[in-house]
């Protein structure tokens, strides 16, 4: 205990007095943090505060919070919703960069809003004030590190031990049950070896029982319940909650002189309240920054080195959704494909607005992300199933730098590939039929073959009336082929049209490989639905016997190719054989030529890295001789050829 009682504040400053403890544990958390940032440049502790309403006493607390964490290097935000606030409106998000959410207590609503609800929606690891669930069980079962504890309450428990005072052995009397205070400094003070009481509005002979503590803990908001009298000499006695001081004045009377020490009200308990919020979030970051350490994966390396699939498969991936929080992708923003790969929705990229070949690439992205912790992404392009079951093989990398699973990542993944055949075939289907109709109705059945009947009424809809007239193609023209996803050499040269009912309009024609589609060239390119909207329908499919472009939109089919490829827009997420994140999307003739990964991934990676981190994107096996073109870099030497070392350049160049 203090030598002597120490008396109840009254002074009237805007500063609440601070004990040395709260201010020692201020500094050594404002230290922390400079050396987190040191250690991962541009990271920062987040903590968000949601208020429902305008309550004074609450954005007097809040503007408290918002100050210490400032002082201390805590990013802190204030989201107010007004009084007419819905509970469907009172959502908390999974933002990476936010370690800490608290709920303003009380709550200020004209609505019904469900408390335990909002608090449940908060993720545990996030619940620095310790009044989730999870948090309250761990408490119960003496978990005391493992999760959050009640700000309040352990603050309180700081002051105790300030004053030296011997918790172990000691009968504590705590007065409340609150879920917020009063359980849990029961909680706290029973695991620190206390035997505790506690005591509430129904308690029998209150007095007594306050009486025998050597620890009193009130924490009942409510005046008069305890009384001076009841003090014990010599008694630690802590008062708990937004009560001024006179009004303890009121409730303890001379009491406060029998007690051995008292905490001053406005004072230690407010001031370390906060200080123990500030803790939590700064743990809270830690602990992500222990967790989040891209490429934890461990690789068995063998010698010799086994084959690409028999490496893949000897290394378990992390869950995909795992590795979508790894990288600050929201739950909302990922739809999985089983446990290894998942579609990230370009609704991502509009959030993220406010903040060699395959084995070259994967390689670079493990030593980057495994090796250097840099926050690192890879985007990689999509692979063909023709070189795939053909001679080059599959295009998840090789040896040790592989994405994986190796099966997953070359048979269709996601699908995108099919879509694009799905897509690109009805165009080829949709320009023979309309030569066809063209040649064989008058403008009456063409009419009533363009413009469906409903309701006994023929309507022409917007992509109709805009171009409604006999397209006249030149089949001499038409350089829109059919696709399949397959080396099929004997589909290189075809006729159409043999079939009777086709009266005799053949013509010769071919497949192509899927993804040497324009379909394929749309989706690397688009930038959202809208855009690649527009970029299907303005691909060229032919022209008219005037020598005119006929495009997609003329055929009146772009609105269904959207719809058709509304997935594919979606980056595929995978990962790393040592567990970095890998984004497979699109690139024109897939994994065989020239071409590129799509800029849809460029630009989510390059959000989901920040300023600070690296995406490397794959280009083509052609691109030394874009590069070569574009930045002149042989200099006049030889000429570059592949698998040999870039020549000896003169320093001017």
């Amino acid at each position: 205990m203090r030598s002597g009682p120490s008396r109840l504040s009254s002074s009237g400053n805007s500063k609440e007095p601070e004990s040395p403890a709260g201010v020692q544990i201020r500094e050594r958390l404002k230290n922390e943090v400079t050396q987190m940032k040191e250690q991962v440049p541009g990271f920062t502790p987040g903590l968000v505060i949601l208020q429902v309403g305008d309550r004074d006493d609450s954005n007097l607390y809040i503007n408290v919070k918002l100050k210490a964490a400032e002082e201390v290097g805590v990013k802190a935000t204030h989201i107010k919703l007004p009084r007419t606030a819905t509970e469907s409106e009172v959502s908390l998000h999974e933002d990476s960069t936010v370690h800490g959410f608290i709920l303003q207590l009380p709550r200020d609503s004209e609505n019904a809003v469900n408390t335990e609800a909002v608090i449940k929606a908060i993720a545990p690891e996030k619940d620095v004030d310790g009044l989730t669930s999870i948090s309250a069980g761990k408490l119960a079962r003496g978990d005391l590190n493992d999760y959050f504890i009640p700000c309040t309450p352990k603050g309180c428990l700081e002051l105790i031990k300030e004053t030296g005072a011997q918790i172990a052995g000691k009968r504590a009397v705590v007065v409340g049950r609150s879920k917020i205070v009063g359980a849990p400094v029961h909680g706290l003070l029973l695991w620190n070896n206390a035997t505790v009481a506690t005591c509430h509005s129904k308690t029998a002979n209150l007095g007594q029982e306050v009486n025998k503590g050597d620890i009193l803990v009130v924490a009942t908001g409510q005046p008069e319940m305890v009384k001076g009298e009841w003090i014990k000499l010599g008694q630690y006695s802590s008062t708990v909650g937004p009560i001024m001081s006179q009004m303890i004045q009121n409730q303890m009377g001379e009491g406060s002189w029998r007690a051995g020490f008292i905490p001053p009200v406005p004072g230690d308990v407010g001031p370390m309240t906060v200080a123990m919020l500030m803790q939590g979030t700064v743990e809270s970051a830690r602990g992500f920054l222990e967790k989040y350490k891209p490429g934890n994966i461990k690789i068995n390396l063998k010698t010799p080195v086994p084959s690409d699939i028999a490496i893949s498969r000897s290394c378990k991936p992390k869950p995909i959704g795992t590795l979508a929080r790894e990288i600050g992708l929201f739950s909302e923003e990922v739809e999985s494909y089983g446990e290894t790969k998942a579609k990230v929705l370009p609704s991502a990229l509009a959030r993220l607005k406010r903040q060699g070949g395959n084995t070259t690439t994967v390689g670079l992205v493990q030593a980057l992300g495994a090796h250097l912790s840099q926050d690192v992404f890879a985007c990689v392009r999509q692979p063909s199933q023709g070189p795939t079951f053909g001679i080059k093989g599959g295009a998840a990398g090789g040896g040790y730098s592989q994405v994986i699973p190796t099966e997953e990542f070359n048979l269709h993944l996601t699908g995108d590939i099919h879509a694009i055949t799905a897509a690109n075939n009805p165009v080829a289907a949709a320009t023979d039929a309309r030569i066809f109709h063209e040649l064989t109705q008058t403008d009456k059945a063409l009419f009533n073959r363009l413009v469906p009947s409903a309701n006994g009424v023929r309507k022409f809809s917007d992509i109709q009336i805009r171009r409604f007239a006999r397209l006249d193609i030149d089949p001499e023209t038409i350089t829109w082929q059919r696709v399949l996803d397959t080396n099929d050499r004997f589909l290189r040269k075809i006729t159409t049209g043999q079939a009777p009912t086709e009266k005799g309009h053949t013509r010769t024609t071919q497949f192509d490989i899927s993804v040497a589609s324009a379909i394929m060239a749309v989706l690397a390119l688009t930038s959202s639905l809208e855009d690649m909207r527009e970029g299907l329908g303005e691909m060229v499919v032919a022209s008219c016997k005037k020598g005119e472009p006929i495009s997609a939109e003329d055929l009146g089919v772009s609105g269904a190719l959207t719809v058709l490829m509304k997935d594919a827009i979606k980056p595929n997420l995978m990962q790393t054989l040592e567990g970095t994140p890998v984004f497979v999307h699109a690139g024109l003739f897939a994994n065989i030529v020239h071409g590129n990964s799509s800029v849809m991934a460029d630009r989510v990676a390059l959000k989901l890295v920040g300023p600070e981190g690296m995406v490397v994107t794959e280009a083509g096996f052609g691109a030394d001789i874009g590069m070569e073109k574009a930045l002149k870099m042989h200099g006049g030497s030889r000429c570059l050829a592949a698998w040999l070392p870039l020549p000896l350049l003169p320093p001017c160049h």
